[in-house]
Order: structure tokens, then sequence, then C-alpha cells
């Protein structure tokens, strides 16, 4: 593989990687984390100050200590020589001599203690004061970010483009053509039924010539039936079974028969 299409790659890696990190970048979290920081970095500096003043403080307090020994040699060396212990004098001096060069030392050195000290102290105090000032503004960037956040999805609400409107859009579209399809479908089953174009696999569909041939044969068997009843219930009067016979066979049967049963037919 050439190394333009690496490069080419590469750089196309790098545009989709960074495209989803400002997507999945919260400015609010970005700015709660750069604040943190600030803090620990103000929490460091802090501790510098402390330590550096603990050492200056040990420092004065060798040096209290260094002080007061050259005092007690210097009193020894004077009461050596009112005795006329000359020697013992300067061996007190020597030894008072040699503390007040660590005394110098020791000098030097709380000074540097005490010019840094004061250095990360005045430093300690502007990081404060950039930490707090930037707290203020970070809290405001972020209610207007919040706002500003939900004043978009409220019009993208309104306008129906954000991602969630946009999906219950399609659904709803897809619900509407699938009614509409079905709609469609049963309305041509019904058509096509009533043209007789499909026949009933079961056998029991009639066109509407049958179904109104049955009803009228339906109700004309009813008609007999209850016509035989009220001739029965009259004690089986000739007329009322002759009007039950001539409505079977469509004539009347000869007064020779009518000593037969009513209802023996032939």
């Amino acid at each position: 593989m050439s190394d333009g299409v690496m490069k080419r790659m590469g750089m196309i890696f790098r545009a989709k990687a960074n495209k989803a990190l400002d997507r999945a970048e919260d400015p609010r979290e970005t700015l709660d984390y750069s604040y943190q920081k600030q803090l620990e970095l103000l929490q460091k500096v802090r501790r510098g100050v402390a330590d550096v003043a603990t050492s200056r403080k040990r420092l004065e307090l060798q040096l209290n200590q260094l002080q007061g020994q050259s005092s007690k040699l210097e009193d020894q060396g004077r009461k050596a020589l009112a005795l006329g212990r000359e020697d013992l004098a300067r061996e007190a001096l020597s030894r008072r001599a040699a503390l007040q060069q660590q005394v110098t030392d020791l000098e030097t050195q709380h000074q540097t203690l005490q010019s840094e000290e004061e250095k990360l102290t005045l430093a300690s105090q502007r990081l404060q004061a950039k930490v707090d000032a930037f707290r203020t503004k970070k809290e405001t960037i972020k209610a207007t970010y919040t706002a500003a956040q939900a004043q978009t999805r409220i019009g993208e609400a309104f306008s129906g483009i954000s991602e969630e409107m946009g999906d219950v859009g399609m659904a709803i579209q897809r619900a509407e053509d699938k009614t509409a399809q079905l709609q469609a479908r049963a309305g041509a089953i019904d058509e096509l039924m009533a043209s007789g174009a499909l026949d009933d696999p079961s056998g029991m569909a009639k066109d509407d010539i049958a179904a109104e041939l049955d009803r009228l044969s339906g109700g004309t068997d009813v008609e007999l039936e209850l016509q035989r009843m009220k001739a029965e219930l009259a004690g089986g009067s000739s007329a009322g079974q002759q009007a039950i016979e001539s409505g079977q066979g469509g004539q009347a049967q000869p007064s020779s028969q009518q000593d037969q049963p009513r209802f023996d037919k032939q």
C-alpha cells in the first residue's frame, strides 16, 4: 500500500475520530474537569508553600539553638579569662567562631527560604484569584449552555427537525402507510367477493339471488307450519285442513278422503 493511501486513510480516521469526539464532548464536563485540574494545581502550590515554611521554621530553630550555644561559649570564655585560664578562653572563642560560621550559613539559607516562601505565597494568592474567577465564569457558561440547549431542543421539537421527533414522524408515517394498505386490500377483497371472482373454498358462500330465494322459501315453510298448528288447535276442522293441504300441494284432496289421517302424505 502506497504512502499516499496510508496518509489519506490516516486523515480520514482522524477526521472521523475528531467528529465523534466533538459529538460526545460536553462543554460543561470539560469546564468542570479544567476547574478540577486548577484546584489540584492550587493544592500543590499550597503544599509547596507549607513545605517551604516548614523548612524555614526548622532553620529558625537551628539558628536559635546555635546562637544560644554561641552566647554560652562567649560567657565561658569571659569566665575562663577572668580566672586566668587564657587557654580555656581561647578554646571557647574558637568553638564560638565555628558556630558563628554555621549561623551565617543558616541565616543565608533562611533568607533564601523566606524569599521563596514569599514568592510561593504570592503565586498561591494569584492562582487562588484565578481559580475563583474561572469558577464564576465556568458556572455562567454552564448555565448559558444549558439554557441554550433547552431552547434548541424546544425549538427542534416544535419544528419537528430533532432526531427524536423525526423518529416519531417516521413511525407515524409507516403506521399510516400500513393502515392505508390494509384498507385498500380489504376493499379489493370485498369487491372481488361481491362480483363472484373469489369462490368460497368452504362452499358456503351464495350469490344474492340464491340468498333471496332461500329467505323466501324459509318464510313459506314457517307460515305453513304455523297454519298446521292452528288447524290442530282448532280440533281438526276440515276447512283448516284443506287450507293446509292446499298450501302444500296446490290442490284440495277429494271429499272421500276426509276420514283419512290429516297428515298422511302419498
